[in-house]
């Protein structure tokens, strides 16, 4: 079996506790280099083979799991963060289909999430934003036509954006041509949930001259929106007058609008 599993944003106690426990088990591990934490291959067994996949092609990553399977050995590929957001791994999948051999996908925590937790934001606020669109601006990977960030900023809602640490010149002329103000909070994440972990709060007008004078230039995540700073109305959720299954409203309290189920 070849087990897809994501170490978490950096933080080695991030990994989930069913990832860790593959990890533990694994008889070979394919460990994304560059960015996944050394200290999580602490958890490896002696005698487990260990790749670093920052240096291998598609082909040979493959190889390896290929060659585990035929063996009858557990294999862990480690991606950093969850591999579903910029993993890559739809392509090993394919090439495990083809060859008739069983995987399976281990959740991990996002980069994504790690930063909002850094910065102690909720990215869904009422009455302020109740959208995020994930993205990243165009590189040497191309955006499908639709997708162009100046498009995606015409909504106005929350946004974070990968991959961009080093087009972010790009990223504040395509945001504030799609209708962000310059004023619009954003903050820029370096390496979140590591020891070495950096926060710079700016705005969408100041993003690329903060990443300048903080020499950011990889491993950052950027979010943008009015949700970095702007408290907004209280959630319906525990508000007394809004009843649901778990709880009846109470009497002369007013509350309108929707909310979750708790």
């Amino acid at each position: 079996m070849i087990h897809f599993v994501g170490a978490g944003p950096g933080a080695a106690d991030l990994i989930t506790l069913r990832g860790a426990r593959l990890l533990k088990a694994a008889d070979v591990v394919v460990y994304a280099g560059s960015l996944v934490n050394p200290e999580l291959l602490d958890m490896c067994k002696t005698g487990c083979e260990i790749h670093d996949s920052s240096a291998m092609t598609l082909e040979q990553i493959v190889d390896v799991m290929v060659h585990a399977s035929s063996a009858g050995l557990e294999c862990v590929r480690l991606h950093t963060g969850d591999p579903a957001l910029y993993g890559a791994h739809h392509e090993q999948m394919d090439a495990l289909d083809a060859r008739g051999i069983p995987y399976d996908v281990v959740p991990g925590v996002s980069s994504l999430f790690g930063a909002t937790a850094a910065l102690r934001a909720e990215l869904t606020v009422p009455q302020v934003s109740q959208s995020l669109v994930v993205t990243r601006v165009e590189g040497r990977t191309p955006m499908p036509e639709q997708e162009k960030l100046r498009d995606l900023a015409s909504h106005g809602c929350t946004m974070a954006l990968f991959l961009s640490a080093g087009l972010l010149d790009r990223a504040q002329k395509e945001l504030l041509a799609g209708g962000y103000e310059p004023s619009t909070p954003a903050a820029i994440v370096v390496r979140a949930t590591w020891p070495d972990e950096q926060l710079y709060l700016c705005t969408v007008g100041t993003l690329y001259s903060c990443a300048l004078e903080h020499r950011v230039t990889k491993t950052a995540l950027v979010l943008v929106g009015r949700v970095l700073t702007t408290h907004g109305e209280r959630s319906l959720l525990y508000d007394a007058a809004f009843g649901h299954g778990y709880r009846n409203a109470v009497p002369n309290h007013s509350a309108g609008g929707d909310a979750p189920c708790a």
